[in-house]
């Protein structure tokens, strides 16, 4: 299939799949012409890496990651035991932030709740 096909069946635009591909993340095949040409595998590796960036993962870490996914019945699993620990540490950086969120938004409040009280 096509460029236009994968997006249509991924629901992903065609520069975001051509993204994909300067990243490494797809290897399409090239026509003689340059047209690219995808498989039914390409729609599946579509569908992880927009569920690996929906994670808060980057391309790069995708790239690494990516050999070591397994998809089960839907289902993304780490395969290999490195993978795991990099992902929970993923997970402690985005507690952090979200910590740090919940803290500016408590300065909001308060800034808001002074408002109120004084005007």
């Amino acid at each position: 299939m096509r460029i236009g096909e994968l997006a249509r069946r991924t629901g992903v635009s065609e520069r975001a799949l051509r993204y994909y591909e300067e990243q490494g993340l797809l290897t399409p095949l090239r026509r003689p012409s340059g047209y690219r040409v995808y498989g039914d595998a390409d729609v599946a590796a579509v569908r992880r890496i927009r569920i690996l960036l929906g994670a808060g993962l980057n391309t790069a870490q995708i790239l690494e990651i990516l050999p070591c996914i397994v998809d089960e019945d839907g289902w993304l699993t780490p395969d290999c035991p490195e993978l795991t620990e990099a992902l929970r540490q993923q997970r402690a950086r985005i507690d952090e932030a979200i910590g740090e969120l919940e803290a500016t938004r408590a300065n909001l409040d308060t800034i808001i709740g002074a408002e109120r009280r004084g005007g």
